[in-house]
């Protein structure tokens, strides 16, 4: 019988949700770089969690020897790559190993100390409660939280929140780079994690494939601490990769979605709203072009023919970015599956 120790003044909510059945829950700890910092993360996390599982994910500081070597605590396991696959092919690996170990809740916890272990079962809540399959933290709900965040991981994380909103389907969600998460064991196992990207581009993946699982994804406001921790995003770099990348995910969840999937108002307002703004927009540059060559001005009919289709078209497509926001899911995989969900595997991955 798991025991969980609700001394924490918030976690009076877990306690009246787990009186029958108390999840099994476990922390990831993506270890590169922060030898200096991850011992007191895991000292801070509370005995809620009874597994904790440290990917070395081939660190040059050699943080997996260091946990083993100093650390105390018997719910530990350290997990060592032999090559470095980034910070998402490190949580894919404690994913796999909690599911292996029969866990209900799985926690990422980044190693480097930004993300206070106090707050594990907060973010829980709305799992255990059976309202979300997937939550995630959010820096920017409180604008006393935003103060403390350095300038240029402000404005990167504005430019990629939208886009990440525009792939991966879920519109009210923001801050898509926070590393604080947890996620149902139901809504793992839906997901191909040999398809999820490896690296910076995990979180954002993440999402998008559990939009394609119907999954519910919710944020929770949180303040993350900054010191003397290094981050590993080039900003500049990451914003360009990042626009390429948003892209073709949005691609592929449109065609899965609204053409593979299903075929509704939203896919024929963005069959017509396509076409219409393209043509609209090249025969007006068209007619621009050829008119400033000639010197003379286009008739009001050629205006007309740019701009009609050039109008409706924007509208067909604003009214499929609504329908979009629309069918973000809105009933958990949990729910759904019930008890036999523990059962339910992602076809790929049997």
């Amino acid at each position: 019988m798991n025991y969980l120790d609700f001394s924490a003044p918030t976690s009076y909510i877990l306690k009246a949700m787990c009186v029958k059945d108390c999840p099994v829950i476990a922390v990831v700890l993506p270890c590169h770089r922060t030898a200096s910092h991850v011992l007191d993360v895991i000292r801070a996390i509370g005995p809620e969690v009874k597994h904790i599982f440290a990917v070395d994910d081939k660190c040059p500081e050699h943080t997996g020897d260091l946990i083993e070597r100093e650390g105390n605590d018997p719910r530990v396991r350290v997990i060592r790559h032999d090559v470095n696959k980034g910070v998402g092919g490190a949580v894919k690996t404690g994913y796999l190993a909690a599911l292996e170990a029969g866990c209900d809740i799985v926690v990422k916890l980044d190693s480097d100390g930004q993300m206070d272990p106090l707050l594990i079962p907060e973010i829980m809540v709305p799992i255990v409660a059976g309202l979300a399959d997937y939550v995630k933290g959010n820096r920017f709900f409180y604008p006393a939280y935003v103060r403390s965040m350095p300038g240029p991981r402000w404005l990167g994380n504005l430019g990629l929140s939208f886009l990440t909103k525009l792939s991966s389907g879920y519109w009210s969600i923001f801050d898509p780079c926070n590393g604080f998460t947890a996620i149902h064991r139901t809504a793992l196992q839906q997901l191909p994690l040999d398809k999820i990207a490896d690296r910076y581009f995990f979180e954002t993946d993440m999402l998008f494939r559990l939009n394609l699982a119907g999954a519910v994804v919710t944020d929770y406001p949180m303040r993350a601490k900054y010191a003397d921790e290094k981050s590993g995003l080039d900003l500049k770099k990451i914003l360009v990769e990042f626009s390429w990348r948003h892209m073709r995910t949005f691609a592929k969840r449109v065609y899965y979605k609204y053409f593979l999937r299903d075929f509704s108002y939203a896919s024929l307002c963005l069959l017509s709203g396509l076409p219409l703004s393209l043509f609209g927009l090249l025969f007006g540059a068209y007619s621009w072009w050829r008119g400033l060559k000639s010197g003379l001005y286009s008739p009001p009919g050629t205006v007309m023919l740019s701009a009609l289709p050039l109008l409706m078209g924007m509208q067909f497509l604003i009214s499929f970015m609504a329908e979009d926001q629309h069918s973000q899911p809105r009933i958990s995989l949990q729910f759904l599956y019930g008890p036999a969900g523990k059962a339910t595997v992602h076809p790929e991955r049997k």
